[in-house]
Order: C-alpha cells, then structure tokens, then sequence
C-alpha cells in the first residue's frame, strides 16, 4: 500500500470508536426535544424570513433588517430547504455536522502540533466530547459551532507537515473569510494571535517572519476582502440604518461598553471550571499543567499561545457571554492532552498513580445519584420545593441509576481512564437532557401558541407582542407577516382600535384570575407564561372594563405540579 494511502487508512481507523460514539448520542439528544427559545428559534426565525421572502442578500427578523449576524449559516440552512424542504429537521443535522467536523480538524490539528506523541491526537477528541457545556450548547441552531470549525481549520493551515512546513495561506484566508462570514470580525479575535506570535511556537516562522507576516497579512486582507463583497451590497440594500449598525454599532458596542451582556473583567475566570467539566474535577489535569517546565514543546507553546492571549481579550470586552469563546474549548483540550501526555512521559508515577485518577468524580456521581433516589422523598415531606424541583422528582429515581453505573465507572483503575471518563462525562450529560426533555420541556415548548398564531397570521389578523419579541414564533408557526412590538398603556389601545380582530401576546409573571378567563390560550415559558388575547379584550382589561365573555374557553396548556400548585 503506497504511503499516502496507509496515511489516511491509519487517519480513518483513529476516528474509531469517538467519532460514531459522539454521532450517536448528539443526534439522540438534538432530537429529543424541538429547537430550543430563544437561540435556536430566532436563528430558525431569521432563515424562515430569508427563505420567506427573497431576503438572499440581507438577514430579517420580524420584518426588519437584522444587523446581529452575517448570513452564512442562513444560507448553509437555505441549501437544505432547496433539497428537503423547510423543516426543522436538517438545522439540526447540521449543527451535529459542524460538531463532528471540530472533532475531527481537532485530532488532525494535535497530530500535526504533536507529532512524537500520537496519544494527544487519540485523547484529544475525546476530551472535546465530553465537555458537558460545549456538546449542551452544541444541540443549539447557532453560529459558535461552525465559527469553531473555520477557526480550527484556518489554525489548522498554519501548522507545518512533514511534506511541508510553510503554512497554506490561501486557505488560511479562505478559512479566515468563512469564519467572517459566519460570525463576523470576532473570527479574527479567535484566530489572531496564533499568527501574531508565530515566532515562538512555530520554527519556519521564527527563521522566515517576513514572509509569516507579509502572505499572513495578504491571508487576512483576502478574508476581509470575502466579508466585504457581501457586507458593501448588504449594506446599501439594508438602508440607511441597517448599514451603521452592521458596520459600527454592533462590534463597537460589544466591545467598549456592552447594551447587552456586560459583566466584569473577571467573569470568565470564575467560569474555567463550569466550562471545563468534568475534566475541572479531575485532579491528573491540574497536576499535569502545573507540572510543565521549559523548554515547553511546540504543541504546549500554540495552545498557550492561542489561548492566553485570548482569554484576556474576552476579558477586556464588556459583553460576555459563556458560548463567546466556544472554539478556545478545543484549544483547552489540547493543551490538557498535552500536559498529560508530558506527565505521562516525564513522571510516570504521577500519569498512573490512582490518586489522581477520577475517583473525585466517581464519588461525586454517586453522591448525585443518591439525591435523585431522595429527591421525591424531600419534595413529598415539603423540605425542598422549587420549579426544576418538583418537575425532575417524577424521574429523578430512574436516572439514579445511571449515575451511579457512570460513578462505578469512574471508580475503576488501569488502562483507559481518559476514555472511561470521557464516556461517563458524555452519556452523564445524554441523561440530564434526557431528564430535562422528560419534565422541563413543556415549560418551552412554544408550539401550542405558534400554530394558534400561524393560524391567525394566515387569516390575515394582526398580531402584537407586549415587550421585546425575539422571532420565538415565526418558524413554527410559519408567520409571513411581523409581529407588532407594544408597551403597556397607550400603545395597546391603539392597537386594538386599529386591529380589532387582532391578537396580542404578552408575558405575565404570575397570572391574573381574568388571565385564565378571557384569553384565547396560555402555556407557561420559561419561569413565566405566554397568553395570547384578542386585542379587545386585552384592551378592555387595561382600560378596568370587563371584556365579553369568548364563545370558547382558554385553552391551557402543559401546566407541571408546581405551576399547578400556584394557580391554586
């Protein structure tokens, strides 16, 4: 067998058993429930508008031009649609397409940096998987992951390969284009400083940095160029408004000083454990950073490299959010399976010993199990109580059981820690969605008032929304025509003078006897409800007025013991 041809047969046989594993459990979580509000239904939203009304060039939410996001994903959701037709179906697959394409450019990315420890490209992946938060927010219809894929594979074309050491510069501006297009000019924070401090990890680089920089240079302009022959015509389609927030306000205001999501400087560093569990409460992790000396290998200096810097530009920007800095998370799984293996090598004692095993975690699994046993328990003779509470008790005993196989898991000596852990981190966090769809989806779960407002929408009736509507409602209810945003007061008398056909959406905190009255439909949502009125009837209401009786009962929905429990 030629070389080229035994290379990419060993490359195919290293995808085994990780890659069909995290398939599996990713397509059985991402179908377990719809698409979730209000991530996955705005970005849903935003394409069913596109797809609605010819809107190839410029994104649209609720009949205005939506400068938050560049249009790529739109149109990689828009090429399903030509094929499949609209459904909800392949946005999702896709999303489960861009996670395992991460996975693989991972291992292909720590073969590359790591090339005299092949393990870090075995244990690398399966780090990545386990991630509880990242393969959680990875079930949602959004940009970071296939933002993580182009940042990946632009860092990919950086590193050398044995055939050739000098990066692919056309494809690092391609990739860097993509990612541009994808989330816009955070891609080239995440991409940025791997380049900028070439030098210290990267030998052909350190021997050839005029050419580093000056074709890296050109690779960034070419992105930019990319991002630009759409943003230019977008731009003066979208009008006057549309073109200063996509090219001033939305950045600008994000960075310096955040009309949303702003938290303080220090905010991500209180998150590394969150984000990095389970392998946070694996003690051979912190032991194996903290062991590293110099002279550091090439693959520890471009982890550092890319992650470091990074981390302390997202500090520095005012809006934060926890899926902001979702592509560093391989990055961080690289630089772990690089210390560990390091460990490893260097210390053997302290890469075997059980000491530093996950026994932790082992312990802490079983210690979860034993609550969810007790849970009915507690709620029955009233010692805890709550939303999430009372709705987890009705199965909390069935998951139990998992928890404390995966904790007996995690119990076990020898070979195959990193796997077993990784195994027990994944299908840990398959069971929570799992009792997460069981008892907490209904409480988001929109369909009800979507196809009531569809209908409506259909029948030519106006439709308003008290407050701040984010397209929650569009896609489902396949709405052609925007939802009118209101304030209490005034603002709702007109309408229903206006439209007395129409119906209004509002979003109590608790509910008003007359709430389960005179609307035509309330569910819950979130920890508060949806009601959806006739409009004069919800004016007749806020004007102190009793509204005539509807020919038909409200129709309530999907209310848990704890909802119950308060309307009583």
């Amino acid at each position: 067998m030629p070389s080229s041809a035994y290379s990419r047969s060993e490359h195919l046989r290293s995808l085994w058993p990780w890659l069909p594993l995290w398939t599996v459990v990713a397509l059985l979580a991402i179908f377990s429930h719809g698409p979730m509000p209000l991530y996955s239904t705005r970005t849903l939203a935003v394409a069913w508008e596109m797809w609605s009304h010819g809107h190839w060039l410029v994104p649209h939410i609720n009949g205005q031009p939506y400068s938050d996001k560049v249009p790529l994903l739109f149109w990689m959701i828009h090429a399903g649609w030509f094929v499949f037709g609209v459904n909800d179906v392949w946005p999702r697959i896709l999303e489960v397409i861009f996670g395992g394409a991460q996975l693989m450019l991972l291992a292909t990315l720590a073969r590359r940096l790591f090339p005299n420890r092949p393990w870090v490209a075995k244990g690398a992946p399966w780090m990545l998987l386990a991630l509880g938060y990242a393969f959680l927010f990875g079930l949602q219809v959004m940009y970071e992951v296939l933002l993580a894929v182009w940042v990946l594979a632009a860092l990919l074309t950086l590193t050398p390969k044995a055939q050739r050491e000098e990066p692919r510069w056309l494809l690092f501006g391609l990739c860097i284009g993509a990612g541009l297009m994808t989330k816009g000019p955070v891609m080239l924070l995440h991409v940025a400083f791997p380049w900028l401090l070439g030098p210290l990890w990267n030998d052909w680089a350190n021997r050839h940095r005029a050419r580093w920089y000056g074709r890296g240079l050109l690779s960034v302009l070419l992105g930019g160029a990319i991002l630009l022959a759409w943003a230019l015509p977008a731009g003066f389609s979208g009008g006057d408004e549309y073109r200063h927030r996509l090219f001033f306000t939305q950045t600008a205001g994000r960075v310096v000083d955040a009309f949303d999501h702003a938290r303080p400087f220090w905010w991500y560093l209180t998150m590394i454990p969150a984000l990095l569990f389970p392998f946070s409460g694996w003690p051979r992790a912190w032991v194996a950073l903290g062991a590293l000396r110099r002279p550091l290998e090439p693959g520890i200096r471009f982890s550092l490299c890319w992650l470091l810097p990074v981390l302390l530009a997202f500090s520095l920007i005012s809006g934060k959010q926890l899926y902001y800095p979702l592509p560093e998370f391989a990055g961080a799984t690289l630089l772990l399976a690089g210390a560990i293996a390091v460990l490893r090598e260097q210390r053997p004692r302290l890469g075997t010993t059980a000491w530093l095993g996950t026994w932790p975690l082992g312990v802490g699994g079983i210690l979860f199990a034993v609550f969810l046993f007790v849970l009915p328990n507690l709620v029955a003779q009233n010692l805890m109580h709550g939303e999430f509470i009372d709705s987890t008790s009705q199965y909390s005993r069935f998951f139990s059981v998992v928890f404390v196989l995966l904790g007996a898991l995690l119990l076990l000596r020898g070979r195959g820690e990193l796997r077993r852990l990784a195994v027990a981190g994944l299908v840990g966090v398959l069971a929570l969605n799992t009792l997460f769809t069981l008892t907490m989806w209904p409480n988001f779960d929109l369909r009800p008032a979507a196809h009531l407002l569809g209908a409506a929408d259909a029948e030519g009736r106006a439709i308003g929304y008290v407050g701040n509507y984010e397209g929650q409602f569009h896609f489902e209810g396949r709405l052609t025509r925007p939802i009118e945003r209101l304030t209490e007061g005034e603002s709702i008398q007109a309408f229903a003078r206006l439209h007395p056909d129409g119906l209004i959406i509002t979003r109590p905190e608790k509910l008003a006897d007359t709430d389960l009255r005179y609307p035509l439909l309330v569910q819950p949502f979130r920890s508060s409800w949806v009601v959806v009125w006739p409009a004069s009837s919800l004016a007749a209401q806020r004007a102190g007025h009793t509204p005539a009786e509807p020919p038909h009962p409200t129709r309530l929905y999907q209310i848990d013991p704890w909802r119950f429990r308060a309307l009583q």
